[in-house]
């Protein structure tokens, strides 16, 4: 019996360890507070999504994350879309536990394969910001500004049928 309350505790130490706790999500394409309160609602309205918190000024929305819910970025994204306007920037926030990471090479973070395009050999620790830098989280601009360093999963998004999300420390 008590090994089986030890392996529950370690189990969910480890999940939320792997959390990804927060998001700060720029919008663009925002005239007014109408439309600032469109993505706001068309945020919170996502199952995964706890709480919004919003920046009129900025056109960013600080977005906390259910735990124990898995986080679906691309969900984000097409709430932003669906509400007329299209995302800018995204930062994720997570807590990284002795994760190596290497430009070009891919973890597994919450269930989601991320790959770093910028990341010089370095361990993670602790709590970390990264951007998501695929389509629809960077302007047309930036995009092609970092398809030269992505890789050839880059244009997709997908490697396999998998998705994996491209990001830069």
């Amino acid at each position: 019996m008590k090994k089986i309350f030890f392996l529950l505790f370690i189990s969910f130490g480890l999940l939320a360890n792997a959390q990804i706790k927060k998001a700060d999500l720029r919008a663009s394409g925002l005239t007014c507070a109408m439309c600032s309160k469109a993505v706001y609602k068309s945020l919170s309205s996502i199952a995964f999504v706890e709480k919004v918190n919003v920046d009129i000024q900025k056109s960013t929305y600080e977005i906390v994350f259910k735990s124990g819910m898995g986080v679906d970025f691309d969900a984000l994204s097409r709430a932003v879309v669906d509400a007329g306007f299209s995302v800018a920037q995204l930062q994720v926030t997570s807590v990284f536990n002795g994760v190596k990471a290497k430009k070009g090479a891919q973890i597994e973070l919450d269930g989601k394969t991320i790959q770093f395009i910028n990341a010089n050999d370095q361990l993670l620790n602790g709590e970390k910001t990264f951007s998501i830098v695929d389509k629809n989280f960077v302007s047309a601009k930036e995009f092609k500004k970092y398809s030269a360093s992505a890789g050839k999963t880059y244009e997709s998004g997908f490697v396999e049928g998998k998705r994996v999300y491209h990001a830069i420390l």
